[in-house]
C-alpha cells in the first residue's frame, strides 16, 4: 500500500524551561499523551528550521518544514500571504503585511487589536481602501488582524519590525527605517484618523475591547515562486491552516488549500473540521500539512497557562485524532513538530532547533517515552528541508541517546 504523509505543526510550541513549571518547558509540562505516543512508537530528534542570517519567523520556519531552503527561496512574508489571497504581484510590486494593532500611550499594546474578528477587520480595510488607496497603493483584506498592502515601485533596503516582537514597547524606535520608510510612516499616520472614526472602533470602545488604532507595515518582499512538491517528489497534497501565510506556502508548493469553517488561528479553533479535512485529503492524495496557530499566538501574549492549554488542545484534538486515523489506515506516516520556538518569557520567536517526532510505516520505535525539548537534546539537528526529505523517504532513524 502506498505510504501517505501527514505533517502536524503546532506553531511556536517549543519554548525554554520555565521556573513556575519547576524548570520544565510548557511542552514538557503539558499533558500530551498523543505526542508522547508518536515519540514512543517512532523516533524523535531536532529540526533546525531557521538558516543562519534569517529571522526566526513563521514564514521562514514553515517554508523550511515544507521542504524548501529559505536561504534559496525566501523573499519576505507578505508575498507568501499574497499567494494565498490570490493577489498577483508584478515585478514592480512590493507586498507588505498590514497588521491592525492597538497602540496606547506610544506603546504596542496589542499586535492583533484584540484578535479582531475577520468581518469587523474587513469593514476597517474597506474604509482604508476608500480613503487611502491610489494607483500605486492597494489594500487587501485577510484574516482577523492580518492584511496586505501592495505598493508599486517601492525601493529595496527598507527595514521593518514585526509588531509581535515589540509587545509593550515604545513604537517610535521601531518604525520603518531606510529607503522608502518615509512613505510607509506617512501612510501609517494617514491611517490613524480613518481608524479613529471607524464605526467598528466606536463599537469596540463601548464594549471595552481593544480598538484597531493603527496599521503596522512589515514583512515585505517581492513575488516568490517555488518548484512544486509534485515536481520534486511526485506528491499530491493539501494544506490546512487558518492563516494566509501557511496557505500561501501551500499554494506556492502546488498543494490544494482546504478551507475549514470556524478555523480561527486561536484557542478553540475548529479542530474537528481540520482533522476531517486532513482525513479527506489523505483519502484522495499523498500528503497533508496541517498547521495550528494557537500555541504561537498565546506565546506572543506571554500567557503561560493559555500556551499550555493550546498545546494540550493540539495534542488531543489533532494529534490524537490523526493517530486514530493511522490505526485505521496503517500506511499513514506522521510527523509532529513546531515550526520554531516562541518562548512566553520573550513573547517572540527564537531560532533554536525544535523537537520533532515521527511514527508510521518504515519508522521503528526507539523507545523514547515522551516528546519534548529535553528528550530530543543530544540528537542531530537536521535542517528543515533535510528533515522533510528524510520523512518522505523514511530515513529518520537515529541512534538512541544511550547508544
Amino acid at each position: 500500500m502506498k505510504t501517505k504523509y501527514a505533517i502536524l505543526v503546532g506553531d511556536g510550541m517549543a519554548d525554554f524551561p520555565v521556573p513556575e513549571l519547576g524548570g520544565k518547558t510548557p511542552l514538557e509540562y503539558a499533558r500530551t499523551p498523543n505526542m508522547d505516543a508518536v515519540a514512543r512508537n517512532g523516533t524523535i530528534g531536532l529540526a533546525a528550521t531557521i538558516p543562519a542570517g534569517l529571522s526566526p519567523g513563521s514564514d521562514v520556519a514553515n517554508l523550511s518544514l515544507m521542504g524548501y531552503d529559505p536561504a534559496r527561496y525566501y523573499s519576505g512574508r507578505a508575498p507568501i500571504e499574497a499567494a494565498s489571497m490570490g493577489v498577483k504581484l508584478s515585478a514592480s510590486d512590493t507586498a507588505f503585511r498590514c497588521n491592525l494593532v492597538t497602540i496606547a500611550e506610544g506603546r504596542m499594546a496589542d499586535y492583533s487589536a484584540g484578535h479582531i474578528e475577520t468581518d469587523k477587520a474587513h469593514e476597517i480595510i474597506k474604509l482604508l481602501k476608500s480613503q487611502l488607496e491610489s494607483d500605486s497603493l492597494s489594500f487587501y483584506p485577510g484574516v482577523s488582524y492580518r492584511h496586505l498592502v501592495v505598493i508599486r515601485n517601492f525601493p529595496d533596503g527598507c527595514s521593518c519590525t514585526p509588531p509581535h516582537d515589540i509587545s509593550g514597547q515604545e513604537v517610535s524606535a521601531h518604525l520603518p527605517k531606510g529607503p522608502g520608510s518615509d512613505r510607509l510612516k506617512t501612510l501609517m499616520e494617514k491611517a490613524k484618523p480613518v481608524l479613529n472614526n471607524a464605526p467598528v472602533n466606536k463599537e469596540r470602545k463601548i464594549k471595552g475591547t481593544p480598538q484597531a488604532t493603527d496599521i503596522w507595515l512589515w514583512g515585505h518582499g517581492r513575488a516568490i515562486s517555488l518548484p512544486t512538491l509534485s515536481e520534486r517528489y511526485g506528491l499530491s497534497g493539501s494544506v490546512i491552516s487558518a492563516v494566509d501565510l501557511v496557505r500561501g506556502l501551500g499554494v506556492l508548493a502546488g498543494l490544494k488549500v482546504r478551507l475549514v469553517k470556524g478555523a480561527t488561528g486561536y484557542l478553540g479553533t475548529n479542530y474537528a473540521g481540520k482533522v476531517a479535512a486532513a482525513c479527506s485529503a489523505l483519502s484522495e492524495e499523498d500528503f497533508v500539512f496541517l498547521h495550528v496557530e494557537a500555541p504561537d499566538e498565546t506565546s506572543h501574549e506571554g500567557s503561560l497557562q493559555k500556551k499550555i492549554k493550546a498545546i494540550e488542545e493540539f495534542d488531543k484534538n489533532v494529534v490524537g485524532e490523526m493517530l486514530k486515523l493511522q490505526k485505521e489506515v496503517p500506511s499513514v506516516r506522521i510527523l509532529v513538530a513546531p515550526d520554531h520556538a516562541t518562548p512566553v518569557s520573550t513573547k517572540t520567536h527564537h531560532a533554536a532547533p525544535v523537537p520533532y517526532a515521527a511514527c508510521g510505516p518504515g519508522i521503528h520505535s526507539e523507545n523514547v517515552l515522551s516528546y519534548c525539548e529535553n528528550t530530543a537534546q543530544g540528537r542531530p539537528a537536521y535542517p528543515g528541508p533535510e528533515l522533510f526529505d528524510r520523512f518522505i523517504k523514511g530515513n529518520l532513524q537515529q541512534p538512541s541517546k544511550s547508544a
